[in-house]
């Protein structure tokens, strides 16, 4: 199992990070919502619990729990400037489909 984060999502969660003042990393979970199945949720981990995975990648880490880790195989975490918005885009490659709003998905 992997999850990989490119450079730009790594500099974005770095910055957080030392603005914020303390923090292990991005914590990710997968949780069942929306229109489509599942969403991501994004928090800062301020400690990595025993059942977490750690991916590191250009100094950062992103931490996923044992029930999302499965659905999250494969993942690129990165983080996408467009324009005015700025969000952390999940390049997975275990979505089918995703609902318009882009807010959900399903595996």
């Amino acid at each position: 199992m992997s999850v990989s984060i490119s450079a730009a999502a790594a500099e974005h969660i770095t910055r957080c990070l030392k603005d914020r003042g303390e923090g292990e990393g991005l914590r990710v979970k997968i949780k069942p919502s929306g229109c489509s199945g599942f969403s991501y949720v994004l928090d800062f981990a301020d400690r990595i619990e025993a059942n977490d995975a750690v991916f590191e990648q250009h100094g950062v880490k992103v931490i996923v729990d044992q029930d999302s880790l499965p659905m999250m195989d494969g993942t690129e975490v990165d983080y996408v400037k467009d324009g005015l918005n700025r969000y952390f885009r999940f390049n997975n490659p275990r979505v089918k489909d995703e609902c318009g709003c882009g807010e959900s998905f399903s595996v």
